[in-house]
Protein backbone atom coordinates (compact mmCIF):
# COMPACT_ATOMS: atom_id res chain seq x y z
CA UNK A 1 0.00 0.00 0.00
CA UNK A 2 1.70 3.04 -0.67
CA UNK A 3 1.98 6.06 1.41
CA UNK A 4 0.82 9.02 -0.44
CA UNK A 5 2.06 13.09 0.69
CA UNK A 6 0.84 15.40 -1.04
CA UNK A 7 3.26 18.82 -0.85
CA UNK A 8 1.45 22.12 -1.70
CA UNK A 9 3.77 24.42 -2.99
CA UNK A 10 2.31 27.64 -2.00
CA UNK A 11 5.03 29.97 -4.02
CA UNK A 12 4.26 28.23 -7.30
CA UNK A 13 0.31 27.21 -6.72
CA UNK A 14 1.37 24.00 -7.95
CA UNK A 15 0.65 20.26 -6.28
CA UNK A 16 2.95 17.84 -6.64
CA UNK A 17 3.39 14.23 -4.70
CA UNK A 18 6.46 13.06 -2.92
CA UNK A 19 5.60 9.31 -1.99
CA UNK A 20 6.87 6.91 0.56
CA UNK A 21 6.81 2.83 -1.32
CA UNK A 22 4.86 0.57 1.06
CA UNK A 23 4.28 -2.58 1.79
CA UNK A 24 3.38 -3.44 -1.80
CA UNK A 25 5.95 -1.71 -3.22
CA UNK A 26 9.24 -1.87 -1.14
CA UNK A 27 11.83 0.73 -1.78
CA UNK A 28 14.33 -0.23 -4.47
CA UNK A 29 16.63 2.04 -4.85
CA UNK A 30 20.85 3.34 -5.37
CA UNK A 31 22.91 6.22 -4.02
CA UNK A 32 24.49 8.58 -6.24
CA UNK A 33 27.52 8.65 -4.37
CA UNK A 34 30.42 10.88 -4.98
CA UNK A 35 28.22 13.44 -6.81
CA UNK A 36 28.00 16.14 -4.14
CA UNK A 37 30.16 14.56 -1.37
CA UNK A 38 32.93 13.28 -3.13
CA UNK A 39 34.73 9.68 -2.05
CA UNK A 40 38.31 10.03 -3.79
CA UNK A 41 38.42 6.08 -3.39
CA UNK A 42 35.26 5.42 -5.38
CA UNK A 43 36.15 7.29 -8.75
CA UNK A 44 40.07 8.05 -8.89
CA UNK A 45 41.01 8.89 -12.32
CA UNK A 46 37.68 11.13 -12.45
CA UNK A 47 39.51 13.18 -9.31
CA UNK A 48 42.48 13.08 -10.64
CA UNK A 49 41.14 14.41 -13.85
CA UNK A 50 39.74 17.26 -11.79
CA UNK A 51 42.98 18.45 -10.69
CA UNK A 52 42.78 17.07 -7.13
CA UNK A 53 45.58 15.06 -7.55
CA UNK A 54 46.87 13.37 -3.63
CA UNK A 55 43.85 15.17 -2.25
CA UNK A 56 42.09 12.75 0.11
CA UNK A 57 38.61 15.22 0.40
CA UNK A 58 37.07 17.94 -1.05
CA UNK A 59 38.26 20.21 1.35
CA UNK A 60 41.73 19.03 0.92
CA UNK A 61 41.06 19.90 -2.88
CA UNK A 62 39.81 23.00 -2.07
CA UNK A 63 43.41 24.18 -0.48
CA UNK A 64 44.86 22.66 -2.85
CA UNK A 65 43.27 24.45 -6.12
CA UNK A 66 41.89 27.56 -4.48
CA UNK A 67 38.49 28.77 -4.41
CA UNK A 68 38.03 29.92 -8.56
CA UNK A 69 39.67 26.89 -9.38
CA UNK A 70 37.81 24.10 -7.11
CA UNK A 71 34.84 25.35 -7.79
CA UNK A 72 35.22 25.49 -11.77
CA UNK A 73 36.48 21.64 -11.66
CA UNK A 74 33.48 20.47 -9.41
CA UNK A 75 30.54 22.28 -11.43
CA UNK A 76 32.31 20.46 -14.22
CA UNK A 77 31.65 17.25 -12.11
CA UNK A 78 28.30 17.95 -11.13
CA UNK A 79 27.52 18.59 -14.87
CA UNK A 80 28.58 15.17 -16.11
CA UNK A 81 29.12 13.04 -13.38
CA UNK A 82 24.90 12.11 -13.12
CA UNK A 83 23.11 12.72 -16.04
CA UNK A 84 19.42 12.42 -17.30
CA UNK A 85 20.02 9.18 -19.13
CA UNK A 86 21.73 8.03 -15.68
CA UNK A 87 18.16 8.22 -14.04
CA UNK A 88 16.55 6.88 -17.52
CA UNK A 89 18.44 3.84 -16.62
CA UNK A 90 17.53 3.92 -13.14
CA UNK A 91 14.21 3.87 -13.71
CA UNK A 92 14.46 1.33 -16.61
CA UNK A 93 15.89 -1.25 -14.25
CA UNK A 94 12.81 -1.33 -12.52
CA UNK A 95 14.49 0.85 -9.22
CA UNK A 96 11.79 3.33 -7.77
CA UNK A 97 14.03 5.77 -5.42
CA UNK A 98 17.12 7.74 -5.25
CA UNK A 99 19.51 8.66 -2.12
CA UNK A 100 21.01 11.95 -3.00
CA UNK A 101 24.56 12.72 -0.49
CA UNK A 102 24.96 16.05 -0.12
CA UNK A 103 27.32 18.05 2.42
CA UNK A 104 26.36 21.28 4.57
CA UNK A 105 28.59 23.44 2.27
CA UNK A 106 25.64 23.49 -0.10
CA UNK A 107 24.02 25.79 2.16
CA UNK A 108 27.05 28.72 1.44
CA UNK A 109 25.59 30.80 3.96
CA UNK A 110 26.39 28.66 7.21
CA UNK A 111 30.42 27.75 5.50
CA UNK A 112 33.07 29.91 6.85
CA UNK A 113 34.72 31.25 3.68
CA UNK A 114 37.93 31.62 5.81
CA UNK A 115 38.53 28.26 6.85
CA UNK A 116 36.19 26.12 4.70
CA UNK A 117 37.30 25.85 1.06
CA UNK A 118 34.84 23.89 -0.45
CA UNK A 119 33.09 24.53 -3.79
CA UNK A 120 30.64 26.85 -4.38
CA UNK A 121 27.62 26.82 -6.94
CA UNK A 122 26.23 23.16 -6.12
CA UNK A 123 22.03 23.93 -5.46
CA UNK A 124 21.57 24.27 -8.98
CA UNK A 125 22.87 20.86 -10.25
CA UNK A 126 20.84 19.45 -7.32
CA UNK A 127 17.63 21.08 -8.61
CA UNK A 128 18.19 20.03 -11.59
CA UNK A 129 18.65 16.22 -10.38
CA UNK A 130 15.98 16.50 -8.52
CA UNK A 131 13.75 17.86 -11.34
CA UNK A 132 14.86 14.65 -13.88
CA UNK A 133 14.02 12.61 -10.94
CA UNK A 134 10.68 13.83 -9.78
CA UNK A 135 9.89 13.98 -13.69
CA UNK A 136 10.63 10.10 -13.97
CA UNK A 137 8.66 9.60 -10.76
CA UNK A 138 11.07 8.26 -8.85
CA UNK A 139 10.97 8.86 -4.64
CA UNK A 140 13.78 10.71 -3.68
CA UNK A 141 15.60 11.03 -0.01
CA UNK A 142 18.41 14.17 0.24
CA UNK A 143 20.65 12.85 3.03
CA UNK A 144 23.29 15.29 5.04
CA UNK A 145 26.18 12.83 4.45
CA UNK A 146 28.60 15.84 5.37
CA UNK A 147 28.56 17.69 8.67
CA UNK A 148 30.28 20.10 9.65
CA UNK A 149 32.89 19.62 11.90
CA UNK A 150 32.77 16.28 10.52
CA UNK A 151 30.72 13.32 12.24
CA UNK A 152 33.24 10.90 11.72
CA UNK A 153 37.09 10.34 12.03
CA UNK A 154 39.40 10.78 9.41
CA UNK A 155 36.89 10.27 6.39
CA UNK A 156 35.90 11.74 3.07
CA UNK A 157 32.45 11.09 3.29
CA UNK A 158 32.39 13.68 5.82
CA UNK A 159 34.01 15.96 2.82
CA UNK A 160 37.50 16.46 5.52
CA UNK A 161 39.47 14.16 6.90
CA UNK A 162 39.21 15.56 10.66
CA UNK A 163 41.55 13.27 12.59
CA UNK A 164 38.99 14.13 15.23
CA UNK A 165 35.00 14.91 15.09
CA UNK A 166 34.26 18.40 15.32
CA UNK A 167 29.93 17.97 14.92
CA UNK A 168 29.58 17.14 18.37
CA UNK A 169 29.35 20.59 19.99
CA UNK A 170 26.84 23.14 20.11
CA UNK A 171 28.40 25.32 17.16
CA UNK A 172 28.41 23.22 14.16
CA UNK A 173 24.81 21.40 15.76
CA UNK A 174 23.27 25.24 15.12
CA UNK A 175 24.59 24.73 11.61
CA UNK A 176 23.47 21.60 10.38
CA UNK A 177 19.94 22.25 11.77
CA UNK A 178 20.26 25.84 10.10
CA UNK A 179 21.28 23.68 6.73
CA UNK A 180 18.00 21.12 7.33
CA UNK A 181 15.40 24.38 7.44
CA UNK A 182 17.33 25.74 4.59
CA UNK A 183 17.03 22.30 2.66
CA UNK A 184 13.67 21.66 4.29
CA UNK A 185 12.37 25.20 2.36
CA UNK A 186 13.70 24.72 -0.75
CA UNK A 187 12.09 21.03 -1.00
CA UNK A 188 8.45 22.60 -0.05
CA UNK A 189 8.65 25.69 -2.82
CA UNK A 190 11.14 24.20 -5.63
CA UNK A 191 9.18 22.75 -7.98
CA UNK A 192 11.91 20.15 -8.92
CA UNK A 193 11.97 18.97 -5.70
CA UNK A 194 8.51 18.04 -5.34
CA UNK A 195 9.33 14.55 -5.10
CA UNK A 196 11.90 14.57 -2.49
CA UNK A 197 10.18 13.14 0.60
CA UNK A 198 12.59 12.44 3.64
CA UNK A 199 15.45 13.88 4.63
CA UNK A 200 18.10 12.55 6.37
CA UNK A 201 19.47 14.38 9.60
CA UNK A 202 22.97 13.68 9.82
CA UNK A 203 24.58 10.07 7.88
CA UNK A 204 26.96 7.74 10.08
CA UNK A 205 27.69 9.79 13.07
CA UNK A 206 30.43 7.95 15.56
CA UNK A 207 29.21 3.71 16.14
CA UNK A 208 30.08 4.61 20.41
CA UNK A 209 27.72 5.06 22.97
CA UNK A 210 29.54 8.45 24.85
CA UNK A 211 29.34 12.01 25.52
CA UNK A 212 29.63 13.27 21.82
CA UNK A 213 26.47 10.81 20.61
CA UNK A 214 24.66 11.02 23.70
CA UNK A 215 24.59 14.87 23.45
CA UNK A 216 24.04 14.49 19.69
CA UNK A 217 20.92 12.49 20.82
CA UNK A 218 19.75 14.75 23.26
CA UNK A 219 20.59 18.22 21.51
CA UNK A 220 21.10 17.97 18.06
CA UNK A 221 17.98 15.52 16.86
CA UNK A 222 15.07 17.11 19.11
CA UNK A 223 16.52 20.75 17.64
CA UNK A 224 16.50 19.59 13.77
CA UNK A 225 13.34 17.89 14.54
CA UNK A 226 11.60 20.79 15.82
CA UNK A 227 12.85 23.45 13.82
CA UNK A 228 12.27 21.60 10.33
CA UNK A 229 8.61 21.23 11.62
CA UNK A 230 8.45 24.85 12.70
CA UNK A 231 9.61 25.76 9.18
CA UNK A 232 6.88 23.86 7.21
CA UNK A 233 4.12 25.31 9.87
CA UNK A 234 5.61 28.48 8.92
CA UNK A 235 5.11 27.80 4.97
CA UNK A 236 1.87 26.32 5.57
CA UNK A 237 2.58 22.92 5.24
CA UNK A 238 -0.19 20.13 6.22
CA UNK A 239 0.93 17.96 9.24
CA UNK A 240 0.02 14.98 6.53
CA UNK A 241 2.12 16.55 3.78
CA UNK A 242 5.68 17.37 6.28
CA UNK A 243 9.06 15.43 5.29
CA UNK A 244 9.97 12.56 6.97
CA UNK A 245 13.06 13.10 9.17
CA UNK A 246 15.42 9.97 9.12
CA UNK A 247 18.18 9.19 11.66
CA UNK A 248 20.67 6.22 11.67
CA UNK A 249 18.87 3.49 13.73
CA UNK A 250 19.74 1.83 17.11
CA UNK A 251 21.71 -0.97 15.06
CA UNK A 252 24.25 1.44 13.97
CA UNK A 253 25.83 1.85 17.47
CA UNK A 254 24.82 5.07 18.72
CA UNK A 255 22.47 4.73 20.64
CA UNK A 256 18.51 4.89 20.40
CA UNK A 257 17.79 7.79 18.00
CA UNK A 258 14.46 8.22 19.60
CA UNK A 259 14.81 7.76 22.60
CA UNK A 260 14.78 11.98 23.56
CA UNK A 261 12.55 12.91 20.82
CA UNK A 262 9.46 14.56 21.97
CA UNK A 263 7.71 14.53 19.22
CA UNK A 264 8.70 11.69 16.61
CA UNK A 265 5.78 12.68 13.88
CA UNK A 266 7.69 11.20 10.37
CA UNK A 267 10.46 10.14 11.68
CA UNK A 268 11.95 7.49 10.01
CA UNK A 269 15.19 5.48 10.46
CA UNK A 270 18.22 4.33 8.53
CA UNK A 271 20.63 0.94 8.56
CA UNK A 272 23.78 0.32 6.59
CA UNK A 273 24.59 -3.20 6.52
CA UNK A 274 27.72 -4.50 4.77
CA UNK A 275 27.77 -7.95 5.51
CA UNK A 276 31.53 -8.36 5.07
CA UNK A 277 31.60 -5.79 8.51
CA UNK A 278 29.77 -7.26 10.33
CA UNK A 279 31.74 -8.26 13.86
CA UNK A 280 32.27 -11.93 14.22
CA UNK A 281 30.73 -12.29 10.36
CA UNK A 282 32.64 -15.15 9.02
CA UNK A 283 34.20 -14.81 6.03
CA UNK A 284 33.06 -17.83 3.58
CA UNK A 285 30.56 -17.77 0.93
CA UNK A 286 28.21 -20.47 2.99
CA UNK A 287 28.08 -17.91 5.81
CA UNK A 288 27.58 -14.66 3.88
CA UNK A 289 24.29 -16.51 2.91
CA UNK A 290 23.34 -17.88 6.17
CA UNK A 291 23.73 -14.58 7.36
CA UNK A 292 21.81 -12.85 4.73
CA UNK A 293 19.22 -15.22 4.39
CA UNK A 294 18.01 -14.96 8.34
CA UNK A 295 18.75 -11.37 8.42
CA UNK A 296 16.58 -9.23 10.66
CA UNK A 297 17.17 -5.64 10.18
CA UNK A 298 14.01 -4.31 12.14
CA UNK A 299 13.57 -2.46 15.32
CA UNK A 300 13.12 0.89 14.77
CA UNK A 301 10.40 1.50 12.12
CA UNK A 302 10.27 2.79 9.67
CA UNK A 303 13.75 1.74 8.93
CA UNK A 304 15.14 1.68 5.40
CA UNK A 305 18.54 -0.54 4.40
CA UNK A 306 19.95 2.96 2.72
CA UNK A 307 23.45 1.06 1.82
CA UNK A 308 24.51 -2.34 1.28
CA UNK A 309 27.10 -3.79 -1.56
CA UNK A 310 28.48 -6.80 -2.69
CA UNK A 311 32.16 -6.27 -2.01
CA UNK A 312 33.41 -9.26 0.00
CA UNK A 313 35.65 -10.48 1.81
CA UNK A 314 37.04 -8.41 4.38
CA UNK A 315 40.61 -9.37 2.95
CA UNK A 316 41.15 -7.40 0.07
CA UNK A 317 44.46 -9.69 -1.02
CA UNK A 318 41.22 -12.30 -1.62
CA UNK A 319 38.86 -9.68 -3.13
CA UNK A 320 39.96 -11.20 -6.91
CA UNK A 321 40.85 -14.88 -6.07
CA UNK A 322 39.51 -17.27 -7.71
CA UNK A 323 37.12 -18.11 -4.88
CA UNK A 324 35.92 -14.80 -4.90
CA UNK A 325 36.14 -12.57 -8.58
CA UNK A 326 32.76 -11.49 -9.99
CA UNK A 327 33.22 -12.66 -13.25
CA UNK A 328 33.49 -16.37 -12.26
CA UNK A 329 31.51 -16.62 -9.34
CA UNK A 330 27.88 -14.64 -11.25
CA UNK A 331 25.90 -17.27 -9.73
CA UNK A 332 26.80 -16.93 -6.27
CA UNK A 333 26.66 -13.50 -6.37
CA UNK A 334 23.22 -12.99 -7.63
CA UNK A 335 22.11 -15.52 -5.28
CA UNK A 336 23.79 -13.21 -2.32
CA UNK A 337 22.36 -10.18 -3.78
CA UNK A 338 18.89 -11.68 -4.29
CA UNK A 339 19.25 -12.90 -0.24
CA UNK A 340 20.00 -9.63 0.70
CA UNK A 341 17.38 -7.77 -1.23
CA UNK A 342 14.75 -10.60 -0.16
CA UNK A 343 15.73 -10.20 3.55
CA UNK A 344 15.36 -6.23 3.70
CA UNK A 345 12.05 -6.02 1.60
CA UNK A 346 10.95 -8.70 4.70
CA UNK A 347 12.07 -6.56 7.74
CA UNK A 348 12.28 -3.37 6.58
CA UNK A 349 10.51 -0.96 3.90
CA UNK A 350 13.29 -2.07 1.51
CA UNK A 351 16.51 -1.06 -0.02
CA UNK A 352 19.52 1.59 -1.64
CA UNK A 353 22.32 0.09 -2.73
CA UNK A 354 25.71 1.77 -2.57
CA UNK A 355 26.34 3.17 -5.40
CA UNK A 356 24.68 3.76 -8.71
CA UNK A 357 28.23 3.83 -10.05
CA UNK A 358 31.87 3.62 -9.41
CA UNK A 359 35.23 3.76 -11.41
CA UNK A 360 36.93 0.71 -9.32
CA UNK A 361 36.60 -2.10 -12.04
CA UNK A 362 35.14 -3.31 -9.42
CA UNK A 363 31.14 -4.54 -10.23
CA UNK A 364 30.32 -4.97 -6.55
CA UNK A 365 30.35 -1.24 -5.65
CA UNK A 366 28.32 0.04 -8.97
CA UNK A 367 24.65 -1.19 -9.63
CA UNK A 368 25.00 -0.56 -12.68
CA UNK A 369 28.41 -2.48 -13.48
CA UNK A 370 26.92 -5.12 -11.28
CA UNK A 371 23.47 -5.72 -13.78
CA UNK A 372 25.75 -5.83 -16.40
CA UNK A 373 27.92 -8.47 -15.15
CA UNK A 374 24.63 -10.21 -14.53
CA UNK A 375 25.49 -9.98 -10.22
CA UNK A 376 21.99 -8.13 -9.85
CA UNK A 377 19.03 -9.00 -11.77
CA UNK A 378 17.70 -6.67 -14.40
CA UNK A 379 14.02 -7.97 -13.23
CA UNK A 380 13.88 -7.45 -9.87
CA UNK A 381 11.00 -9.52 -9.38
CA UNK A 382 13.32 -12.35 -9.38
CA UNK A 383 14.88 -11.41 -6.09
CA UNK A 384 11.60 -13.72 -4.22
CA UNK A 385 12.04 -16.64 -6.04
CA UNK A 386 12.93 -19.50 -3.77
CA UNK A 387 16.40 -19.35 -5.50
CA UNK A 388 18.47 -17.45 -3.36
CA UNK A 389 17.46 -18.96 -0.13
CA UNK A 390 14.60 -21.44 -0.70
CA UNK A 391 11.48 -21.48 0.17
CA UNK A 392 12.18 -22.69 4.08
CA UNK A 393 15.62 -19.89 3.88
CA UNK A 394 17.84 -22.77 2.38
CA UNK A 395 21.64 -21.47 1.80
CA UNK A 396 22.28 -24.32 -0.88
CA UNK A 397 25.16 -22.21 -2.62
CA UNK A 398 24.37 -21.71 -6.21
CA UNK A 399 27.38 -22.91 -8.28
Amino acid sequence: MFHIIIVTLLSLLATTHAWLPGSSAPIRGVNLGSLFVFEPWMASKTWAAMGCGNATSEFDCGLQLGQAAVNKTFQQHWNTFITQADIRQIVALGLNTIRIPVGYWMYEAIVDKASEPFPEGSFSYLRRLCGWASDAGLYVIIDLHGAPGAQAVSNAFTGQMNPTPGFYNEYNYERAVRFLEWMTQQIHTTHELRNVGMLEVVNEPLQAMNAQTTSMRMQFYPAAFARVRNMERNLGVKQAEMLHLQMMNTKWGGGDPHQYLPDDFFAAYDDHRYVKWAPGQAQSKAAYLQTSCHDDRGGNWPTIVSEFSLSAPTDDAQQWSAEWRPDTNKAWYLQWFKAQARAYEKTTMGWIFWSWKAELGDPRWSYTDAVDMGLIPRNLSDVHDDGACGSTGSTKLSS
